[in-house]
């Protein structure tokens, strides 16, 4: 009896060629969750700096958008595929039925404001909602339009962005100081670590009482144990979208430039999208006219694509594929994952079972053309239990269950 995960008749054993059982996508996404707990990248800004816009053009899930502050009673959620060109290069080596990508999850939070720490606005709920992600997107508002007034009276981008920060910083040290009153009660009944605990606490708690985020501190390894439970909202990693008018779409404008000028050395990633044109791109159903419209605007592709990769990385997470006459198809794992592990994100007999992976490179897939030219040119490799799955990896599992 073949095993119904393959298509090779071997029982037990085989390698994987996408011929799965008509519940494989339950196992799948349940594997899947299990093992990157369904991240989520969250995007972040004032009220009425276009967020919902963007996220309307990447979402499969569409939020309402309007002028009016504060009008959003809830998060929006949608799954988001991430582009990914490298699955049409190797459809053209390998002829295929359907081409699947990977997805993530990306929540729209409505606007933040000042006191948003107190409620103002919803706000406790919306920082809640915060703190169930795992990175998060600044949007900051770089355009200007009457008929969109900034709820400060002025469009100000570093003053918008350290606006939430404080907001984050206040909530974040509200957690510190519940943490270090039970600490405390601990250190006195003589926990040695519970003092230690105290010491690393107190240098965050200055850290927030000097305005700075907890992913700026320096900390030893060992002493993040402190604060893991608290899922610190300025721990997250945080990368910012300045959204600009249709004329700043390519080189930016004068407040893109603030911006730019207030994290310089810093290393931080910014990026410019003109969430309007966004739009418009989103709603054309003809690729064709995509490209056309892309053009005109100055733009080799679309914004959005660039920030759904860098959310894709920022969380962590890199591809692999399997590649075969049914489908191709990208497969999400965390960076670091070893063989098995990344098996199991596809069926978790795979991992139970795993023997081998046998490997190739996309760039030598895509050079040689084919895997019987990968074998030749001595680019086909055959791993372990102990191989770190790299992106772009074209895997076979063999396995044995």
């Amino acid at each position: 009896m073949a095993c119904p995960y393959m298509a090779c008749p071997y029982m037990g054993v085989g390698k994987i060629i996408l011929n799965y059982p008509r519940n494989y996508n339950k196992f799948t996404a349940k594997r899947i969750n299990l093992y990157l707990m369904a991240l989520q990248c969250g995007i972040i800004g004032i009220t009425n700096v276009g967020k919902t816009t963007i996220f309307n053009c990447i979402s499969n899930t569409k939020g309402e958008t309007n002028a009016f502050a504060f009008s959003a009673t809830k998060s929006n959620m949608g799954v988001v595929q991430v582009p990914d060109p490298r699955l049409y290069e190797l459809e053209k080596h390998q002829v295929t039925d359907r081409i699947v990508h990977t997805t993530v999850e990306i929540v729209d939070i409505p606007g933040l404001a000042k006191g948003s720490n107190k409620g103002e606005g919803v706000g406790n709920k919306f920082l809640g909602d915060i703190r169930n992600t795992d990175a998060l997107i600044h949007v900051l508002r770089c355009f200007d339009n009457d008929a969109l007034p900034h709820i400060d009276g002025s469009v100000d981008p570093v003053r918008d962005l350290e606006t939430i920060d404080l907001e984050l910083q206040v909530k974040d040290l509200e957690s510190v100081e519940k943490k270090i009153e039970r600490l405390e009660r601990a250190s006195r009944a003589g926990d040695k670590d519970a003092k230690r605990g105290l010491e690393v606490l107190n240098n965050y708690r200055e850290h927030f009482e000097n305005f700075n985020n907890a992913r700026t501190l320096e900390v030893k390894e060992d002493d993040r144990k402190y604060v893991d439970d608290l899922f610190l909202l300025t721990m997250k990693p945080v990368m910012y979208v300045c959204n600009v008018d249709e004329k700043s779409a390519v080189s930016g404008n004068k407040y893109v430039e603030k911006v730019k000028d207030f994290f310089k050395g810093k290393g931080t990633e910014i990026l410019v999208i003109a969430g309007a044109i966004e739009a418009e791109i989103a709603e054309l159903e003809n690729n064709e006219d995509r490209l056309e419209f892309l053009k005109d605007a100055g733009l080799a592709e679309p914004g959005v694509d660039k920030l759904v990769r860098a959310a894709y990385k920022m969380l962590n997470l890199q591809t692999f594929f399997t590649v075969g006459p049914m489908e191709i198809r990208a497969w999400t794992i965390k960076t670091g994952m070893t063989a098995p592990r990344a098996a199991g994100v596809i069926h978790s007999d795979l991992e139970r079972g795993f023997i081998r992976a046998e490997v190739m490179k996309y760039h030598d897939f895509v050079t040689l053309g084919s895997e019987h030219s990968c074998k030749e040119a001595g680019k086909f490799y055959i791993e372990g239990k102990n191989y770190i799955v790299e992106d772009g990896d074209i895997l076979h599992i063999r396995f044995n269950v």
